[in-house]
């Protein structure tokens, strides 16, 4: 081995390099405000989207201080798993399924109808 020993350098948990020269990307910080009046600053990078709304750590949503209210008219309404199976089948079909897989269990565990709970 070399003249130079790496012993007591606690080799992987410390880095070798150093922060010397290195410029932190160009950043913006944003205030947004909540109904009550509470101030939120996020700060984003400098060429990032700011989107009209954030959540606060108290759990309220904040709007955007630049003085616009967020445009939602182009969005989608949210489609669960319900609404898409109501697409597919009527009320009758899935009472119809229901109730055959209600007596496929009650024949294959003997469970008579009068003792159902």
């Amino acid at each position: 081995m070399s003249d130079r020993s790496l012993r007591g350098m606690r080799l992987g948990s410390q880095s070798m390099e150093s922060e010397q020269g290195v410029q932190p990307a160009p950043r913006q910080r944003v205030e947004y405000r909540t109904d009550d009046g509470e101030q939120v600053f996020v700060t984003f990078a400098a060429e990032a989207e700011i989107p009209a709304t954030w959540t606060a750590k108290s759990g309220k949503e904040a709007l955007l201080m630049d003085g616009s209210k967020p445009d939602t008219s182009n969005e989608k309404p949210v489609r669960t798993h319900w609404d898409m199976l109501l697409e597919r089948r009527s009320m009758e079909e899935l009472e119809e399924t229901l109730q055959k897989r209600i007596d496929y269990y009650r024949e294959r565990h003997e469970i008579p109808a009068d003792q159902e709970s």
